[in-house]
């Protein structure tokens, strides 16, 4: 199974992000999960190594350098989620399914 987590300004946003995202890819066979943490948790969650992508929101891309960083320090990829990724109807969802997809496509 692989983890993903969503790093937003509050979680709010990212945990609907997150469930709808998680559910297709139930819909789609993957044994993918997707969480979500506020941006103060962001380097913490990184530094503990618990899951194999974290995903910075557009409204926390102020933060990715820094949450980079420490991606970098301990192994683990941390990308930008582009705005159209991060809207939470079936497009959207489709878009940062594809976006995480893409960032495992050698490892499923």
């Amino acid at each position: 199974m692989k983890k993903v987590l969503i790093i937003c300004a509050a979680g709010m946003s990212s945990s609907l992000m997150a469930k709808k995202t998680t559910e297709f890819f139930k819909s789609k066979g993957y044994d993918i999960t997707v969480d979500a943490v506020s941006a103060n948790e962001g380097n913490k969650m990184i530094e503990k190594g618990d899951f194999d992508l974290f995903l910075v929101s557009p409204q926390t891309k102020m933060y990715y350098q820094k949450l980079k960083e420490t991606g970098d320090r301990v192994g683990k990829p941390v990308v930008n989620i582009p705005p159209q990724a991060y809207i939470p109807v079936p497009m959207g969802i489709e878009k940062l399914g594809n976006l995480i997809l893409n960032e495992f496509s050698n490892q499923l």
